[in-house]
């Protein structure tokens, strides 16, 4: 009889965990859901049994093979009845956090105020702490309870508007920075800076030592100079670069960037919220802009504050930078520039290129790019698909500056009408939302499984990568 034929009792029995604490979780699994308040107190009921269960385990590594059997069987049953009880309760768990959508929250903040609410539905900061400081591989994934959560709270129109809504709006910290910037003309915030050249603010991506990779250290930085990018006054356009990198082979050039920063992912340094904050942040603020609190930014009904974006891509755009250029008004590339997404190398999704990539290169390009890492010159053929116009290297400044001059010459408010208008056939705030949802959900398995360890330690080398 293998682990998946036997009884969940019988499988936590053989773990050696207490017949009676066994028996009283197997009994407590729900089977149906029912009214609001009674399935709060019988599923925590469930969710706390199975915690403190788990807990007797010895950690992830040094589990036998009845030991790891055991964890997951109590794992897999926690996650299918917080799917049913989402199920049946989503919207009410929403409106009870946001108070009837009267209140903005951003997801980053919504996941662990669920905890609260309704203890054991989603993990507390103090149990995704404890993960946090593990290497990827050591961890159980308490984090995939989040990406449960939100996959329901953005699969209903309601709820799912209003947190793709919350995570437009302006960071706290940026709304200070915008007369800070419009008074001086440059703003460092270290990962980020930003620089006014005539009409066009400059959004310089900056980690030169990881070949401008994106991570935990850079997000919050990257979403603030966008925000205060967007809505300066004091400009017509935005474009973002990379930095010159100090890596010995790339030393002095600059690059657009390398994507997520996998030596940090490995060490299990990038927790499973980076990539929705990512991509329902400042990704997201890059096709539609700078949300305002009173508008609901699906085009229609409203609108935020936006401008025209320009990438300059420099030696390459690997993965999540590569991502970012399918959000681009404007693509300029260096002849020798090239594109690639290799995220199911890594065991991941690639942020929503498998929604947007298609509308640019056709559906056959889009999945051996995705499946089979097909790497895209920029001056080729299917480059071109994406890239708009491609300079010689050495003349990249030059040319920079001429699409700048070109693209404002006619004023911003025609330009921005022309990018509302292909939105709303290319990509309503609905199908980001239903996008969100699925992706939600299925980047939180892959972040949690076992193929992408293994596949970084096969195809980067990642057990001997250092910080």
């Amino acid at each position: 009889m293998t682990d998946a034929d036997a009884c969940p009792s019988a499988i936590l029995r053989a773990a050696g965990l207490p017949e009676q604490a066994a028996l009283e979780w197997t009994r407590a699994i729900p089977s149906a859901a029912a009214e609001y308040w009674d399935d709060i107190a019988s599923y925590s009921r469930f969710w706390g049994l199975g915690a403190r269960l788990a807990h007797s385990l010895p950690v992830k590594p040094k589990r036998s093979h009845a030991e790891a059997a055991a964890a997951a069987t109590l794992f897999a049953a926690s996650r299918a009845s917080r799917e049913l009880f989402l199920k049946s309760h989503a919207e009410q768990v929403y409106d009870a956090l946001t108070r009837r959508c009267a209140l903005f929250r951003r997801l980053e903040d919504l996941v662990y105020a669920a905890a609260e609410i309704v203890p054991g539905l989603t993990p507390t900061r103090a149990e995704v702490a404890a993960e946090a400081a593990l290497p990827q591989r050591d961890k159980d994934g308490v984090e995939i309870d989040q990406g449960i959560f939100l996959a329901h709270m953005l699969a209903r129109p309601r709820s799912g508007e209003h947190l793709c809504h919350a995570m437009l709006l302006p960071r706290p910290e940026s709304e200070g920075l915008v007369a800070k910037f419009a008074a001086k003309g440059a703003l460092d915030l270290g990962a980020a800076r930003l620089t006014r050249k005539g009409k066009a603010v400059h959004l310089d991506m900056v980690n030169p030592r990881f070949l401008n990779a994106e991570d935990d250290t850079t997000l919050g930085q990257t979403e603030i100079a966008v925000d205060v990018a967007t809505l300066d006054s004091t400009t017509d356009i935005a474009v973002m670069r990379g930095v010159a990198v100090d890596n010995e082979k790339f030393r002095g050039r600059r690059i657009f960037g390398a994507g997520i920063n996998l030596t940090h992912l490995y060490l299990g340094k990038i927790p499973f919220l980076w990539f929705l904050i990512r991509d329902l942040g400042y990704v997201h603020k890059l096709m539609r802009g700078v949300a305002l609190p009173d508008s609901v930014p699906d085009d229609v009904n409203g609108r935020g504050v936006e401008k025209l974006w320009i990438a300059a891509v420099d030696t390459f755009a690997i993965g999540g930078h590569c991502q970012a250029l399918l959000c681009m008004d404007f693509v300029l590339a260096a002849a020798d520039a090239y594109l690639t997404l290799p995220a199911r190398k890594e065991g991941i999704i690639p942020g929503f290129s498998n929604m947007r990539l298609p509308r640019f290169t056709g559906d056959r390009i889009a999945r051996q790019a995705i499946f089979y890492e097909r790497k895209l010159t920029c001056d080729s053929p299917e480059g071109r698909l994406v890239c708009d116009e491609i300079a010689p290297p050495a003349e990249m400044d030059a040319a920079l500056a001429r699409v700048v001059a070109g693209l404002t010459s006619s004023g911003a408010v025609s330009a921005i009408g022309n990018r509302r208008a292909f939105r709303v056939g290319q990509e309503t705030l609905d199908l980001f939302r239903r996008y969100a949802s699925v992706y939600a959900r299925e980047q939180a398995y892959c972040h949690f499984s076992p193929a992408l360890i293994a596949n970084l330690e096969r195809n980067w080398d990642a057990r001997n990568r250092k910080i």
